[in-house]
């Protein structure tokens, strides 16, 4: 397989995470009503298919996400091996996270569907749910600042245009930035963290995006500039 194609292959794999991400964050947000477990509970026990549909969703996530780095990793080696690597270990570090995060989902459905749990059970659901939430921000430290060297090695290939790398390291500084502010807020939480987040999203999506339309600059073709 041509670069090219491998790198699309990456966008169409980082595209399937984000669409997957995405679906199962939306499930769990919006079943989730701040201070009232037993709203919250009766929402998951409501849709437990749709909170089972998630967390398939979001273990299918992680696999295609360490493929992700690991295609990067071999497409932008050539450029910097030793900053490729750092960015294939801030990837690979992040999955773990996720990974053991996804017990607190799990755990959530099963106190809000279990009646032998009961009448603790809906704070339980509420709680788990807030535990996720958290774990989620932690990960985000690491696959936030993952877009770092991976935007600087987009910024030194000449294989993609430059204002795509600096628009990657704007994402990194606005995923750790979202982080900061959530935990600095009162609940760990922060409406202004949203903001940063979305500067994180926008910038992954543009790079997926360019990765599934245009791959990378074949060999022969002339090095982007600008």
């Amino acid at each position: 397989m041509s670069i090219k194609n491998l790198a699309r292959v990456g966008g169409v794999l980082y595209l399937a995470v984000a669409v997957a991400g995405g679906f199962s964050e939306y499930v769990r947000t919006s079943n989730t009503v701040a201070g009232d477990p037993a709203a919250t509970a009766a929402n998951v026990a409501g849709h437990s298919t749709l909170f089972q549909v998630a967390f398939a969703a979001d273990l299918a996530d992680l696999p295609l996400f360490l493929a992700v780095g690991i295609i990067l990793y071999v497409v932008l080696r050539p450029v910097n091996a030793p900053v490729a690597l750092a960015m294939l270990v801030l990837n690979a570090v992040s999955v773990p996270v996720q990974a053991l995060n996804m017990l607190s989902h799990a755990g959530a459905l099963l106190v809000a569907t279990n009646g032998s749990f009961g009448v603790g059970g809906p704070a339980a659901a509420l709680f788990l749910l807030d535990m996720h939430r958290i774990g989620y921000l932690i990960a985000q430290i690491f696959f936030g600042l993952f877009l770092l060297p991976l935007g600087y090695l987009v910024f030194r290939s000449g294989s993609f245009p430059k204002p795509l790398g600096l628009i990657l390291m704007a994402g990194a500084a606005g995923y750790v930035a979202g982080v900061a502010a959530s935990f600095a807020g009162s609940g760990l939480e922060s409406s202004v963290a949203t903001f940063f987040g979305l500067i994180g999203g926008l910038a992954e999506l543009a790079f997926l995006l360019w990765l599934v339309i245009k791959g990378v600059r074949a060999q022969g073709e002339p090095r982007w500039t600008a």
